[in-house]
């Protein structure tokens, strides 16, 4: 009898393991200088299953988190742990650049889906392209690429300093930015590379050439915070453009003037006024009193994510290979941060929004200037052409223009 009934539900196509939950791993960050993004990304998702009752497509869903403490190494452990001891069915996250790379080829060999999320290495689908991964938010450069052709374009400036963190996600959210800037006339007269664990910048604003337009500051949450701070005990006067996480909302409740006008650019804002996003601001303001923001968002999206995969295939996400065939298929017509579908290489095509620090309401806030529709991660290049040239390093594009 058993038996029979299962074959009756297996030509019905319904979820044979409707009463196992669904295991989703969370490889987060609660330590150190990321960590806030860390916190932000797991209350975006808490929320996005709390709004389902804690079930997806008919089954409850189990949440294991893997705490990398930002460490290669301790995300590899992690991950391992997740797939092995807890017998996740999907993973999501992590936080930063360097612990996708550190996984990406543990998810090959195990054939683990991930929805990445928000991390934004930008070669994990670009040159190092792995089919058991799909990105939910963005790749890094996707963002500064607008950003580099407005600050030429619209904002006029002709000379540039960058200052950002000195690993994979500084690296290449200013690559982009450098190319297009230099593509639109300008050029980029300096690059300073502080430590991602510096806890003190000043001996990186007293070297900033005076006779700049602007600096770019290419920051993690909390380094942006205490570089701005730091800029203006400094006295400096710079306009300053940024990378969407130097002003990320988590970090603007404890800024003061110092970061009104900062131009960023991002997928996201919580200013973004939208039906579908002025409701799930108030909702979260209700939840955790603070505004979500770029790394909330991307927990949120991972849920919305597996909720599209799994109701694509009926809930059995044991069927690997549909699975994933259904998460790089998925298309999301109305989010929060705006429309979301996918390119060829499970990259995110999406709105990217030019933000200026104003304060509204008594609160400071990314309020949207501008928007670029329909960015890919490959921008106006021809995507063969672009991925025939190396990952946006340290050292390319070349910087033709320092002084």
């Amino acid at each position: 009898m058993a038996l029979a009934l299962l074959i009756v539900l297996t030509l019905l196509g319904a979820p044979v393991a409707a009463q196992e939950p669904v295991r989703v791993g969370v490889l987060t960050i609660r330590s150190g200088p990321i960590a806030s993004c860390g916190r932000q990304m797991e209350d975006g998702l808490q929320f996005a299953l709390k709004e389902r009752g804690g079930a997806i497509a008919g089954r409850k869903v189990e949440v294991f988190f893997g705490d990398s403490a930002g460490q290669p190494a301790q995300t590899r452990t992690k991950t391992q742990e997740l797939v092995e001891r807890n017998r996740v069915h999907v993973l999501t996250g992590p936080v930063a650049a360097f612990e996708v790379y550190a996984i990406s080829e543990y998810i090959r060999q195990a054939e683990m889906p991930i929805i990445i999320s928000p991390a934004a290495a930008d070669d994990i689908t670009q040159r190092k392209a792995n089919p058991w991964f799909v990105r939910a938010t963005m790749s890094g450069s996707q963002v500064t690429h607008p950003l580099g052709e407005y600050a030429a374009k619209k904002l006029g400036y002709k000379r540039i300093a960058t200052v950002s963190d000195d690993f994979a996600y500084g690296h290449e959210h200013t690559g982009g930015f450098q190319r297009t800037f230099e593509e639109n006339g300008g050029k980029i007269v300096q690059k300073l590379w502080p430590p991602i664990a510096t806890p003190d910048y000043g001996t990186f604003i007293a070297q900033i050439k005076p006779n700049v337009d602007a600096i770019y500051a290419g920051f993690g949450p909390t380094n942006g915070q205490r570089f701005l701070k730091q800029y203006k005990e400094f006295g400096l006067k710079l306009p300053v453009l940024g990378m969407v996480t130097t002003t990320e909302e988590s970090s603007l409740k404890s800024m003061g003037d110092e970061a009104l006008g900062v131009i960023t650019a991002g997928t996201y804002s919580a200013a973004l006024d939208t039906p579908t996003n002025r409701k799930w601001v108030q909702a979260m303001r209700a939840e955790y009193k603070d505004d979500p923001g770029y790394c909330t968002i991307g927990g949120y999206l991972g849920v919305l994510f597996l909720e599209a995969g799994m109701k694509a295939v009926n809930g059995r996400v044991e069927d690997k290979a549909a699975f994933m065939k259904a998460l790089r298929a998925v298309s999301l017509p109305d989010t929060p941060q705006g429309p979301i579908h996918l390119d060829a290489y499970g990259n995110p095509i999406v709105n990217v929004y030019i933000r200026r620090v104003e304060r509204r309401d008594g609160r400071l806030m990314n309020v949207v200037i501008d928007t670029y529709r329909e960015v890919s991660q490959f921008w106006k290049y021809d995507p063969a052409t672009f991925l025939a040239a190396p990952v946006y390093s340290r050292d390319y594009p070349p910087a033709k223009n320092l002084e």
